[in-house]
């Protein structure tokens, strides 16, 4: 099968076998391995995005890649997400006219007119009094209900361990160690994050671990952590978002983000007050980079 038939037929397979063998950066260099696992996830995202538009590789113009940031997931992109995924699809389109599987670039004009971003918006996160009101809030009740107490849950691990929306819906029971000592979550490998170890604070202890107990009870049809039903289907996004939305709500706490990334920062900047190095609290993150670090660092109070 030539290159252009595999562009054509399985083209995330010829995407796989362009970044690793052949793709390069404007300084002309191959992509680090997680840069290429990044790709991969994002091409297999627009191509999703091309499916469900009735279009291909081949055939997709400007007007997909601007429907792209109307979808769900691509309505949340930074300026800066929306300029990898801009330059990402020039790069492609270049390589797919050099043979012969398209006849123009429609990344080209776009990628002209856009910018990158001349600094990061500041990171939105819960400042300490709002932290400790929302820590007050997950503790467990003897009346809370199921739904209740996955909620406290829910909010609790994520406040407690910083991790992703995605880490937390594909948490799994046995990830979570709340015997162990210290306790721990164990978050997976994935994508370009490798697997961490993420101790939990004693704050969000006797949540998790009245959790862990209700859950072992439970006649859920999988292993996850979380879940919505019986079915052990899990937490969809938007319903991780309006669990942590409701929370903050209660706590009397508004924001222009509140969503679970907002406790993902105020768990990096509550490692930073303690003292912690910005490398160590990135990896703890699960990032290669300390940019996230760098950018809450930011805002600690300077003596």
């Amino acid at each position: 099968m030539t290159e252009r038939s595999l562009w054509l037929t399985a083209p995330t397979a010829a995407f796989g076998e362009w970044q690793t063998h052949e793709a390069v950066g404007a300084d002309r260099r191959p992509f680090s391995a997680r840069s290429v696992v990044q790709h991969r996830a994002m091409f297999e995202h627009f191509q999703r995005h091309l499916h469900d538009c009735g279009v291909t590789v081949a055939s997709f113009g400007a007007d997909h890649i601007h429907s792209l940031w109307q979808t769900k997931a691509g309505a949340t992109y930074s300026a800066a997400t929306r300029m990898r995924y801009l330059k990402l699809l020039d790069r492609l389109c270049r390589h797919l006219v050099s043979i012969a599987v398209r006849d123009g670039n429609p990344a080209e004009e776009l990628v002209r007119q856009a910018q990158w971003p001349d600094e990061d918006p500041s990171p939105i996160y819960l400042p300490q009094e709002a932290d400790e009101s929302l820590q007050a809030w997950i503790q467990p009740s003897p009346n809370d209900d199921l739904a209740h107490l996955r909620a406290r849950a829910i909010v609790g691990l994520f406040l407690g361990t910083g991790i992703t929306a995605a880490e937390g819906r594909s948490a799994t029971q046995v990830d979570l160690q709340t015997a162990a000592s210290p306790p721990y979550l164990h978050v997976r490998g994935h994508g370009a994050r490798d697997a961490r170890t993420v101790q939990v604070p004693p704050f969000a202890l006797p949540v998790l671990t009245a959790w862990s107990a209700r859950r072992a009870t439970l006649p859920i049809a999988s292993d996850l952590l979380f879940s919505l039903t019986n079915l052990g289907k899990p937490i969809a996004d938007m319903g991780l978002g309006r669990i942590v939305r409701s929370a903050l709500v209660a706590i009397d706490f508004e924001a222009d983000d509140m969503s679970p990334r907002i406790l993902r920062n105020t768990f990096c900047r509550r490692q930073l007050l303690a003292g912690r190095d910005r490398v160590e609290v990135s990896e703890l993150l699960g990032l290669a980079s300390t940019r996230t670090a760098d950018r809450i660092a930011a805002t600690l109070p300077t003596e």
